[in-house]
């Protein structure tokens, strides 16, 4: 959520801001119902603070009055007693109009609010201007020693690369059949090799973070509330990608959503509190089952374990500081993380800044992380396809735009509280990164080298052999 003063007193900001990211908001409706909600707060509390005043004068007065009518005599009775019923009669008015206000307030500010919700964080100044995806601009890329996606995979192996399709089949890794066959389409049973491959995966990511880079492991709901959605930012935008517990038809007060990354956990931890400066930075690491919808046509890019209804990650969270240079600062020391982890896997990756277009709502900035699939792109002379880069992490800064929404907010030295800083990042994602560590790691014969960080997790095993 936006800041609302900051709206007011600068909202060609926010304009540019949504003109930036391509997203149609009604301004002038926004802005007319904003001042229509001010109007009637500053009414509401001018008639409360009569209604005090008036409460406290009018008692000894109507008093005063009915003393006075039991020695009146008939020809001021009725003067008295009309006095007595107009000053019985303000505060009466005065309720009524109250109620009216408030009746009237009742109306506008669900749809302030709603509007207030549908304005995007605007860009960070320095992210690039774009339309979409196609847009985005790479800023460096790493590979492996004697490596190359500027290759041909032949060129760099020796021979013709299988796809993950062809790997999992061959190696008895992925069940894709029974999966749909139990959950329909975009449905998976990992086995044998592959489900310890795909816990490897996470343990080591997980470790690495706890261990090495010290965040705190944490454990945190998949099933939450309609409010932690919104409060993170991922509701209105993307109901539609969300898993729905209609609970409420159950006899529960509340419906539940299925969250599609443990960041929304991470972050609905400390919503409406006031942290003390001192505990932050908060760095927050948990591995949770996601769960997406994935609305949209299936196609040829988003075949086997790509794009999923169902998977497991290792999500990073930090609350900082409300400081633009510390939440630099931390965006590049979480990509650093990843880093760190898709080289000691010997994968070949680049990393992409992000345009305007292609941020999402809730993001000032945004690096993507994508690993070379020999197994994706368009198909060569061969028929077999030439390979591509497939996303397989993304970094997000988002300023005080989730914190707001969630009322997470901080007490600094002096006393004064504000909103602080998010930001978060995919450690890892499986087994979407299956794809690439099978497919980068394949040997002529068939087989499969696991990576040395990756064995002490699988026994000491050093291959996935067919048979």
């Amino acid at each position: 959520m936006i800041d609302p003063k900051a709206f007011r007193e600068d909202p060609q900001r926010f304009i540019e801001g949504a003109r930036r990211k391509r997203v149609q908001v009604p301004f002038e409706r926004l802005t007319a119902l904003d001042e229509a909600r001010r109007r009637v707060l500053t009414e509401l509390e001018t008639l409360r603070a009569e209604q005090n005043r008036i409460s406290k004068e009018i008692g000894p007065k109507i008093g005063k009055l009915k003393g006075a009518l039991k020695a009146a005599d008939a020809a001021s009775r009725e003067t008295l007693e009309r006095e007595l019923r107009e000053l019985e009669a303000a505060p009466l008015a005065l309720k009524a109009r109250t109620q009216a206000l408030e009746a009237e307030l009742a109306a506008v500010e669900p749809q302030w609010n709603e509007l207030l919700l549908s304005v995007p964080q605007p860009p960070a100044p320095d992210v690039p201007d774009g339309a979409d995806a196609s847009a985005n601009s790479e800023i460096r890329r790493w590979s492996p020693p004697g490596f190359d996606p500027a290759k041909p995979f032949r060129a760099n192996r020796g021979f013709d690369p299988k796809s993950h399709l062809e790997l999992v089949r061959d190696l008895g890794l992925v069940d894709f059949e029974r999966g749909v066959k139990m959950s329909g389409t975009r449905h998976y049973v990992l086995t044998g090799m592959g489900m310890r491959l795909h816990q490897a995966v996470l343990r080591y990511a997980f470790d690495f973070m706890i261990e090495r880079r010290g965040f705190m492991p944490m454990g945190v709901p998949v099933i939450v509330r309609e409010e932690c959605m919104v409060g993170t930012g991922f509701f209105p935008f993307g109901r539609e990608q969300a898993y729905h517990l209609e609970e409420s038809k159950r006899g529960s007060g509340h419906d539940l959503f299925l969250t599609g990354t443990g960041e929304v956990g991470l972050m609905g931890l400390h919503a409406d509190e006031i942290l003390d400066a001192d505990r932050l930075p908060l760095r927050y690491c948990t591995t949770s089952t996601c769960f997406r919808r994935e609305a949209g046509a299936a196609g040829k890019e988003t075949a086997g374990l790509y794009r999923i209804h169902q998977f497991d990650k290792v999500e990073q969270v930090v609350v900082c500081r409300a400081d633009d240079a510390e939440s630099r600062q931390w965006h590049r020391t979480m990509l650093e993380s990843v880093e760190m982890i898709v080289q000691s896997l010997e994968l070949p990756y680049r990393l992409l800044q992000c345009c305007t277009g292609d941020l999402g709502m809730k993001n000032e900035d945004m690096i993507d992380v994508e690993c070379w699939m020999p197994g994706r792109g368009d198909d060569g002379p061969d028929g077999r396809p030439t390979g591509a880069w497939g996303e397989t992490h993304s970094a997000s800064r988002l300023g005080d735009y989730q914190c707001r929404r969630l009322n997470l907010r901080y007490r600094d030295e002096k006393g004064r509280t504000a909103f602080a800083h998010a930001l978060n990042n995919t450690v890892i994602a499986s087994p979407r990164i299956l794809i690439p560590l099978l497919e980068i790691h394949q040997q002529q014969d068939g087989s499969v080298n696991i990576p040395a960080p990756l064995r002490p997790y699988l026994g000491g095993a050093e291959r996935i052999s067919p048979g």
